[in-house]
């Protein structure tokens, strides 16, 4: 029996009025875009009834649901054997095989969608930025803007999300003017990107791209107040006098290496969630996956998939020689386009934080030395110090409290983080 509701209580209130009808060993899916502590939670609740209960992760939109959808399937895994073979047939196809494999215990498939959808989030404010730049900082028309997207989307960038903008960006209304021009720029969200970048904080995990495509939408919603606040904050106008071509190139290699890292993180996160709540999950197989019928298919998720398949215990997409070496290749167009962006006055929050993780995540040494010193003085938090400078006044490994004045306790705070 699968339910496609909104998630929430109507899914609790379907499976009540489904469990007297139901016999032991019987398969409850939902394929609703739960939240996976629901899952958990209707998973163990099922099991104690004798029911297998699947949470799967459903994408594609109208056309997935035409010709066929990424299913992520988690939950009680007895249920696999007996809705693998629907599961996987209905499931679009990339190179043959299924966008359809399971994904692991309890909430894990619901997990898994829910990361996509963050991710989808961060495309689509990659993708936005990108559009503001060609248009405010180049000066580009529609149809220009059209034809660049029509031509990445022939490389690196190949992708559903590329194509649909191409078409929208070439849309006119019937007086013959773009249509996207008139439309509303107060972004909506269902709250899927909100919890990702929630749960990246519960984990502790710095997924930065999604939170701040999440808090971009945010700040578009605030319509009116940005009305009033542009009549009043005033701030540098584009003035583009360089090569058009060659500055379309760095965008986009921009957009390509923040792409990299926006995935990066959702896999370190991915990643963490499996250590944080005991999952097994297929990293290879939520790539290829995600390769097909869903909402962030593209032609960047293939190589993914071989960056996990050649080694599944990958530390970070970061480490995989292919995604090394193209971000590498992007950087001096990505440093170009954010730094261009800033002396323009134009927010790229995503490019911008995209670039701010790349630098500090292959920064040997950061600040938070003076960070951990700062909270040692205000709140006798501690810290740790450097191995090759350990001594007897400060041993390696231990938290230590110094008192910074001469007028402070001895006393560390030891029982709490903050």
């Amino acid at each position: 029996m699968m339910l496609l509701v909104m998630a929430g209580p109507a899914v609790d209130d379907f499976i009540e009025k489904l469990l007297p009808h139901c016999d032991a060993g019987d398969i409850i899916i939902d394929g609703g875009n739960s939240h996976y502590p629901d899952t958990n939670r209707r998973t163990k609740y099922l099991a104690e009834k004798g029911i297998r209960f699947v949470g799967t992760g459903v994408s594609g939109g109208e056309e997935g649901a035409r010709y066929g959808p990424s299913l992520m399937p988690g939950g009680n895994e007895e249920a696999w054997p007996y809705i693998k073979d629907v599961f996987q047939s209905i499931a679009a196809k990339s190179d043959g095989e299924p966008c359809c494999d399971w994904v692991g215990d309890q909430g894990a498939g619901h997990y898994v969608k829910m990361v996509h959808n963050g991710i989808e989030y961060g495309d689509m404010q990659l993708i936005c930025e990108a559009y503001d730049i060609m248009k405010r900082g180049l000066g580009l028309s529609y149809k220009e803007m059209s034809e660049v997207f029509a031509q990445w989307n022939k490389g690196v960038l190949d992708s559903f999300l590329i194509e649909i903008t191409r078409d929208v960006l070439a849309f006119n209304d019937d007086d013959g003017q773009p249509l996207v021009e008139k439309i509303m720029d107060a972004a909506g969200q269902k709250g899927t990107g909100k919890w990702t970048a929630i749960n990246a904080l519960d984990l502790g995990m710095p997924v930065t791209l999604i939170g701040e495509a999440v808090f971009a939408r945010c700040l578009s919603s605030l319509k009116d107040e940005r009305g009033r606040a542009a009549k009043i904050l005033e701030g540098p106008s584009p003035d583009f006098k360089g090569d058009k071509k060659e500055f379309l190139e760095n965008l986009e290699q921009a957009l390509y290496a923040s792409k990299i890292i926006s995935y990066a993180q959702g896999f370190m996160l991915i990643q963490h969630a499996a250590k944080e709540y005991s999952w097994k999950l297929n990293k290879p197989s939520i790539a290829l996956m995600w390769r097909g019928g869903c909402i962030i298919r593209s032609v960047f998720l293939k190589d993914i998939t071989n960056a996990y398949r050649e080694n599944p215990d990958l530390e970070n997409l970061l480490f995989n020689d292919f995604f090394n070496k193209a971000i590498h290749k992007a950087q001096p167009g990505w440093r170009d386009v954010v730094a261009s962006a800033v002396k323009w006055g134009i927010p790229t929050p995503a490019f911008s934080t995209a670039l701010a993780f790349f630098d500090g995540y292959r920064s040997k040494d950061l600040p938070a030395n003076l960070l951990q010193a700062q909270r040692d003085y205000f709140g006798a938090h501690t810290f740790v110090i450097k191995p090759e400078h350990a001594n007897e006044k400060y041993p390696e490994g231990q938290h230590i409290h110094v008192n910074w004045t001469g007028r402070g306790g001895n006393v560390s705070a030891s029982t709490y983080n903050a």
